[in-house]
């Protein structure tokens, strides 16, 4: 077993880096280099872009070019222009309110893409967190259970002396035997799922698959969170950042029902327009009076009088989104509820289970030291003393798990409230 172990840490020391990190360190490279993090800063980046592109329409625009040509007989157009050897042409909307709204929501789009990146930067940082504390627990409980295994050896040899003696059944030796296969498969399986756990890490923190991350000794204290239950979930309702998403979806909705509704009334766009003129366009033959120089400037009206059916098609649709997303808020509001509940719940048992843990350890560790004194003595076999040290090994693994389902219970708290992330840097 442990030449396997020392092979399988050889082959992955061969194919990768061993990168060595405490959970500040994880959570820090975690919100710059995770993947999915990187990609929701993207989207928020897209969606600051939507500004600019729906504030484009306010904006003056200027086009200059030529439209010099050859004519024959009377100056036809050129693209709707007369033809000149330079011209330009200038707009802007001064009114329009469809596209103000536009404007307006995406702002509000670019607010909640924030909320968005920010929802998906929690959600990565508990699932990295959680996996780090998995990792660290596989390899502390991979320790325990390769004490145990090497007891259960110990306890091995001691029933097979004793059955070779004649002081025993063959029965005892095969159940010593069964207990050590036991053993080795639960510490093959820790191993691997550790071995899993530090690849999974890597790759979310931005490593390559062949690299392992591996928590580093440290002492974590509990991270703080509100101190009640109906604290944590005012703090979840006011911060929750998936929630805030869905707030401001409702609010952009709004803001795309009016601008639909605006859709029936005038827009004024200024128009500027110059061109050079030459008279070899035949303008001299055909008009009273040719200048080369012309400019004008005004304002391009329109009013919509007949928006079709459309219009009203599109008021419904809308308002049949902000209808689910008021039915979205409000599950999302009743599942923080029971998230935060239920998280509540789960550090409550953890840690009612871990001081049971504790105790159990604690009488175990006596346990173990009177069967010792008793070996002194004479009066307990190795036998006796193996299973004892055994039966601590199993009290400190208990002990272990309580503490890290406590700890996760407190993270899942400080994921709904939208603290995390602050809480751990």
């Amino acid at each position: 077993m442990r030449r396997l172990l020392l092979f399988a840490a050889m082959a992955a020391v061969a194919h990768g880096e061993i990168h060595t990190m405490s959970l500040k360190q994880v959570v820090d490279r975690a919100l710059t280099q995770n993947p999915e993090i990187v990609m929701a800063r993207i989207d928020q980046q897209k969606a600051a872009d939507a500004v600019g592109i729906a504030k484009d329409p306010f904006s003056p625009h200027l086009n200059v070019g030529s439209g010099l040509a050859y004519s024959n007989g009377f100056p036809l157009s050129i693209e709707g222009s007369a033809p000149a050897v330079f011209q330009a042409k200038a707009n802007q909307s001064l009114f329009n309110r469809p596209q103000t709204f536009a404007l307006a929501q995406a702002r509000e789009n670019a607010r909640g893409a924030s909320f968005a990146s920010g929802s998906r930067r929690d959600d990565v940082v508990y699932r990295v967190v959680t996996l780090f504390i998995d990792v660290d627990r596989a390899g502390r409980l991979s320790d325990a259970a390769r004490k145990q295994a090497d007891s259960l050896q110990k306890v091995l040899e001691s029933a097979d002396a004793r059955v070779q003696a004649g002081r025993d059944l063959p029965i005892v030796k095969q159940e010593a035997s069964v207990n050590l296969l036991r053993a080795r498969q639960r510490l093959l399986g820790l191993a691997s799922d550790r071995d899993y756990g530090e690849r999974s890490l890597a790759v979310a923190l931005g490593y390559g698959a062949g690299d392992i991350v591996r928590p580093a000794e440290e002492e974590r204290g509990p991270v703080a969170i509100p101190d009640t239950e109906e604290a944590a979930l005012q703090v979840a309702f006011s911060g929750n950042k998936e929630l805030k998403r869905l707030e401001s979806n409702y609010q952009a909705k709004a803001l795309e029902i009016k601008g639909s509704r605006a859709q029936r009334l005038p827009r004024v766009e200024l128009v500027a327009q110059y061109a050079l003129l030459t008279k070899y366009s035949n303008y001299d033959q055909y008009f009273a009076k040719f200048q080369r120089n012309n400019g004008q400037l005004g304002a391009s009206i329109q009013v919509p009088l007949l928006g079709g059916s459309a219009w009203k098609a599109t008021l419904a649709q809308g308002e049949d989104d902000r209808q689910h997303l008021r039915s979205e808020m409000e599950a999302q509001r009743n599942k923080i509820s029971l998230d935060v509940h239920q998280s509540f719940l789960e550090m409550q048992k953890a840690t009612l289970a871990g001081q049971l843990a504790k105790a159990e350890l604690d009488l175990a560790h006596e346990q173990l030291s009177v069967l010792l004194a008793r070996m002194n003595e004479g009066r307990a076999s190795l036998k006796d003393v193996e299973e004892a040290r055994f039966a601590e090994d199993e009290k400190w693994i208990a002990f272990q798990d309580s503490q890290f389902n406590a700890e996760k219970a407190r993270l899942s708290i400080l994921r709904q409230t939208g603290e995390l992330s602050v809480a751990l840097q």
